[in-house]
C-alpha cells in the first residue's frame, strides 16, 4: 500500500478499498513506478497493486486524483460538481433538472452532447451514446472511494468518447464499516447516505442507499434522488471475482432560461412557460469483474456489463418554441478484457508488456414530441439505432534504467450499426469509418531523486453521434473520422510529504471536430471543423507544517477554429464557443487541534464566447469560495458545517438560441449543516 498523501481525519481509511495479496513482481512494480510518476493528488489516496491490468500506473500522463476523504464530506446536487475540486477542469452548469450539468477539460466544452471525456465507474464504460454522463447521477458521494482524472491523447487503454482523456470513478470496495451521513440546509435540501461494508473469510460485501431531496435555488427547481448499490466479491488469494449492481433514480423540475434583461433582476424567478418543464431519469449498471494472477509475471483483468438508461425530459427552451418530450432509451452491453504480462529481462530494469481489448453494444432509441403543458401534439422523431465499437491495444513499458521509461503504444478501433427511421420505415447503414489507428508513444526521465520529466504524444478519435453517426439523406457518401492528435510535455516535482508541483505544456489538434447533436428532428450532428487547441497547465501543493496544507492550480487554454466547415468560412481563427481561457483553483485544509478540521477552497474561469461566430458579447466569468468546519464530538462522530458561494457572488451559465441571450443563475450563498457516523 502506497499513501500519496498523509491522512489528516480519523476514519479515512474506511472509504478505502482494501488491500489485497499482490506478488512480489508487482510490489515491486509499485515501487519502481513511483520513480517516474506523474500524477497529481488532491486529499487522502491509496494505491494497491492488485489490478494492474489497465492500471494508470502505466500510463505517462498528466493524472489528477481526488481522494474518497475529500469527496465524502462534500454537499452536491450532482456528482458532477466533484470535479470543481480538481485542478484545471472546466464546469458546464445548466442548471436544468435532471439535464444538470457537465465537467470538461483540454479546452473542450461541455456544450451539447459532445464533452471529450470517456466516463467510468469502476471501470466501466458509463457514457450515453452522444458522449454525455447521465450515468454520473447512479454515485452519491459517501460511495466514492477515489476519482481518477486522466488528461491527454496518450492513454491506449480506451477509444470510443476518449478524446481529451478519461474520468474513473471507484466506488467502496472491502472492508469492514458502517458509515452514515445526515446533512440539511439551504434551499430545502435534506439528504441521507448510508454505506455498509462487511467482510467474511474470502467474501466481501458492500452496500449503499443515498437520498436527497431540494427545492432548489431557483423557483420550480424541485429535485428527487435516490440511488442504490451492492457490490459482492470473493478472493481465493490469486483470483477474485465480484459483481455489482447499481440503481438509480432522478425526477426533477426545469426552471427554464431567463432572459438577457431579467437574469440581473429577479435571479430566482422562473417563467410560466417552464411550469411543466421536467423529467425523470433512470440508471442501471450490472457488472461482473474477474482479476486473476496467472503466475508470477502475469495477470488477467477482465469486466462484462450491461447498463439501463431511461431519460424522459419535457423541454421549453422560450416562450417562442412550443415544448417538446424527448425521450431517451439506451441499454448498452460489453466486455473489457486485458493481460499484463512483467518478464524479467536482465539487461533491462524494468519491462512491462500489455494487451488488451473491448467491445461495445448500444441499442438505442431517440424519440421527440411536440407537446403543450405534457400533452402530446405531434411526434417529430422516432429513431432506433444500434452501435457497435470494438478496439484492442498493446503497449510495452520499457525501462533500460531506473530514471528513464518508454511506453510505446498503439490502439485500434471499427464501428458498425444501422438506424433505422420508425416515423418513415428506413434503415440507413452506419459511415465507413474503416479501422481508426492510433498510435501513442511516451517517455518519462527522473534525472534526481523526486523530479520527473515526462512527454507524450497520441491520437485519439470522434465520431458522430446519433443520427450523425449514420449515411442518413441528405448525406449519400461516408464521414471520415474525426482524428485527435496531440502532444504534452511536462515537469512533475515531489519532495516528501510536504511539496508537489506539476507543470505541463500541451496541444491538441483535430480534423472535422463534431460540435454537438443537433436539437432538430434529424437528431445530427453539426461540423466545427478543424480545430487547434493549446494550453499550460500549473500545479502546487504544500504542507509547510504538520496539519496544514495548500494547493493550488491555474490552467490557460486557447480552443480556435483552424479550418471552419464550409458552411460557415467567416469562423477561420475564431475561438471556440463556450471555452474559457483561464480556470483557477485553490484552497488551504488545516487541523487546528485534534478534532478540528477548518478547509477553504475556490474555484473561478474567465468569460467565454457565446457562439462560434464570436459576435456577442462575453460571459461565463467567475469567481465562487466554500468554507467548511467540521468538529469530531466523539473518535466517530463528525459535526460539520458547509458555506457555499460564501462571497454570494452572481453568476450563471449563459447560451444564445438563435435570437436571444438566455441565463441560467447558478445558487446564492448556502449553508448546510451534516453529521457523520463512523462504525
Amino acid at each position: 500500500m502506497i499513501f500519496l498523501r498523509t491522512a489528516t481525519a480519523a476514519g479515512v481509511a474506511l472509504a478505502l478499498a482494501p488491500v489485497l495479496a499482490t506478488p512480489a513482481w508487482a510490489q515491486r512494480h509499485d515501487h519502481d513506478a513511483d520513480a517516474n510518476d506523474t500524477s497529481f493528488s488532491v486529499g487522502d489516496i491509496v494505491v494497491t497493486a492488485r489490478d494492474m491490468a489497465r492500471s494508470t500506473s502505466n500510463i505517462v500522463t498528466s493524472i489528477d486524483r481526488l481522494g474518497g476523504d475529500v469527496a465524502q464530506r462534500q454537499s452536491v446536487d450532482n456528482t458532477w460538481e466533484l470535479f470543481a475540486r480538481l485542478p484545471g477542469v472546466s464546469l458546464t452548469d445548466f442548471n436544468q433538472g435532471t439535464t444538470s450539468g457537465r465537467f470538461s477539460i483540454r479546452g473542450f466544452n461541455g456544450e451539447g452532447e459532445i464533452n471529450a471525456v470517456k466516463l467510468l465507474i469502476d471501470g466501466v464504460p458509463s457514457n450515453a451514446n452522444d458522449g454525455g454522463m447521465p450515468f454520473i447521477d447512479a454515485v452519491m458521494p459517501l460511495d466514492i472511494a477515489q476519482v481518477e482524472l486522466v488528461r491527454g491523447t496518450a492513454d491506449p487503454r480506451y477509444g470510443l468518447h476518449a478524446i481529451a482523456g478519461s474520468a474513473d470513478i471507484a466506488t467502496r470496495i472491502g472492508g469492514n464499516y458502517l458509515d452514515a451521513r445526515g446533512l440539511g440546509g439551504a434551499f430545502g435540501t435534506a439528504e441521507g447516505q448510508l454505506s455498509a461494508g462487511v467482510e467474511t473469510g474470502r467474501l466481501s460485501q458492500n452496500y449503499f442507499v443515498g437520498y436527497r431531496h431540494s427545492d432548489g435555488f431557483r423557483d420550480h427547481a424541485g429535485l428527487d434522488r435516490v440511488s442504490l448499490a451492492g457490490k459482492w466479491f470473493y478472493d481465493w488469494g490469486a483470483v477474485r471475482l465480484g459483481g455489482i449492481a447499481r440503481y438509480a433514480q432522478v425526477e426533477a423540475q426545469e426552471p427554464g432560461y431567463l432572459t438577457d434583461a431579467d437574469a440581473y433582476a429577479d435571479r430566482r424567478r422562473s417563467y410560466p412557460v417552464s411550469a411543466t418543464d421536467g423529467g425523470r431519469r433512470q440508471m442501471s449498471q450490472y457488472s461482473l469483474h474477474l482479476d486473476a494472477d496467472l503466475t508470477d509475471t502475469l495477470a488477467l483483468s477482465a469486466k462484462g456489463y450491461a447498463n439501463g438508461l431511461h431519460d424522459d425530459r419535457f423541454v421549453r427552451f422560450s416562450a417562442t418554441v412550443a415544448q417538446q418530450r424527448r425521450l431517451a432509451r439506451e441499454d448498452q452491453y460489453g466486455a473489457l478484457a486485458t493481460l499484463h504480462y512483467h518478464p524479467r529481462v536482465a539487461f533491462l530494469h524494468r519491462l512491462m508488456l500489455e494487451v488488451g481489448g473491448d467491445v461495445q453494444v448500444q441499442d438505442n432509441e431517440s424519440l421527440r414530441w411536440l407537446t403543450a403543458s405534457r400533452i402530446i401534439i405531434s411526434q417529430t422523431r422516432d429513431q432506433a439505432f444500434g452501435l457497435t465499437v470494438a478496439g484492442g491495444y498493446a503497449q510495452a513499458v520499457i525501462e533500460p534504467t531506473a530514471w528513464l521509461s518508454i511506453t510505446p503504444g498503439w490502439r485500434f478501433d471499427t464501428v458498425s450499426g444501422s438506424l433505422r427511421n420508425r416515423l418513415n420505415g428506413q434503415r440507413y447503414p452506419i459511415n465507413d469509418y474503416g479501422t481508426i489507428s492510433q498510435p501513442k508513444l511516451s517517455v518519462a526521465i527522473t534525472p534526481v531523486a523526486g523530479v520527473t520529466a515526462y512527454g507524450n504524444y497520441g491520437r485519439t478519435f470522434q465520431i458522430g453521434v446519433g443520427a450523425g453517426a449514420y449515411k442518413v439523406p441528405p448525406r449519400t457518401t461516408d464521414l471520415a473520422p474525426s482524428i485527435n492528435e496531440g502532444w504534452e510535455a511536462g515537469v512533475k516535482l515531489a519532495r516528501g510529504r510536504w511539496l508537489e508541483a506539476r507543470v505541463a505544456l500541451w496541444e491538441q489538434t483535430a480534423s472535422g471536430e463534431i460540435k454537438r447533436r443537433l436539437n432538430d428532428p434529424s437528431g445530427d450532428s453539426d461540423n466545427l471543423g478543424a480545430t487547434r487547441r493549446r494550453g499550460l497547465d500549473v500545479q502546487v501543493s504544500v504542507t509547510p507544517v504538520k496539519g496544514v496544507n495548500l494547493w493550488g492550480a491555474y490552467s490557460y487554454q486557447r480552443a480556435r477554429i483552424v479550418t471552419p466547415d464550409p458552411a460557415t468560412p467567416s469562423q477561420a481563427g475564431n475561438w471556440i464557443d463556450h471555452v474559457p481561457q483561464n480556470l483557477f483553483s485553490g484552497g488551504v485544509d488545516v487541523v487546528p487541534v485534534e478534532r478540528w478540521r477548518v478547509s477553504l477552497w475556490g474555484n473561478g474561469q474567465s468569460s467565454y464566447e457565446l457562439t462560434p461566430a464570436n459576435t456577442l458579447p462575453r460571459y461565463g466569468a467567475y469567481l465562487v469560495v466554500a468554507g467548511e468546519v467540521a468538529w469530531r464530538v466523539l473518535p466517530r462522530l463528525e459535526v460539520a458545517a458547509q458555506l457555499k458561494n460564501i462571497g454570494n457572488r452572481r453568476y450563471e451559465y449563459v447560451w444564445y438560441d438563435g435570437t436571444q441571450v438566455l441565463h441560467s443563475p447558478a445558487d446564492s450563498r448556502a449553508l448546510y449543516g451534516s453529521v457523520r457516523l463512523t462504525l
